[in-house]
C-alpha cells in the first residue's frame, strides 16, 4: 500500500521486519526465499530488502501449508501473481480456482479413509495390501501399487 509522504527506503522492509510482520522466524523468511516463493532485492549494504507484498505472499504460503499443498505447488501458483504489488481479487481468484479441483480431491480421499477406517480391527498393521480382511488373497494386487481402496477411481473427484 503506497501512503502519501511515504519514502522509497519506506516502502521495502529489512528480513527482521518481514518476520516481525508475518509472523514467522528469519530463518523461514530465508528458507522461502531460497525456494523462490518471495523475492528480495539487495541494498547498497548488500542487505536483503523486501517489497510490502512480500508479507501477502508469505501470510498465503501459510495458509497453503496448513492446507496441506506442497512448497512445489506454492511457488508454481505464486508465479502468477504480481511481485510488485499485493495480489488483487482477481489474481487471488487464479490461484484459488487452481488449488479447489485439488482441495475436492484431497477431501474425497480424506473422507473415503474415514469411512473405511471402521473396517480395521484395530491390530495397527494398517496393510492395504496384506489384510485379509480389506484384500483377501492380495486381489488388490492387480490395480498396481499403493492403496487401492482409498484412491478415487477415474473420474470420481
Amino acid at each position: 500500500m503506497n501512503q502519501p509522504g511515504m519514502t522509497a527506503a519506506a516502502k521495502v522492509l529489512s528480513v527482521g521486519e518481514v518476520a516481525a510482520r508475518s509472523g514467522v522466524a528469519v530463518s523461514t523468511v530465508h528458507f522461502y526465499e531460497r525456494k523462490g516463493l518471495i523475492a528480495a532485492s539487495r541494498s547498497g549494504g548488500n542487505q536483503r530488502r523486501y517489497a510490502r507484498a512480500v508479507l501477502r505472499r508469505i501470510a498465503i504460503i501459510k495458509v497453503a501449508q496448513q492446507l496441506g499443498i506442497s512448497l512445489a505447488e506454492i511457488r508454481d501458483h505464486l508465479a502468477a501473481l504480481p511481485a510488485e504489488r499485493n495480489p488483487a481479487k482477481a489474481d487471488w481468484a487464479v490461484i484459488a480456482d487452481g488449488w479447489r479441483s485439488d482441495l475436492d480431491r484431497r477431501i474425497g480421499q480424506l473422507v473415503r479413509l474415514r469411512d473405511t477406517l471402521d473396517g480395521c480391527i484395530g491390530c495397527g498393521c494398517l496393510s492395504i495390501e496384506t489384510c485379509p480382511l480389506r484384500n483377501p488373497e492380495d486381489k488388490a494386487a492387480a490395480q498396481g501399487a499403493g492403496a487401492r481402496y482409498l484412491e478415487p477411481a477415474p473420474g470420481d473427484p
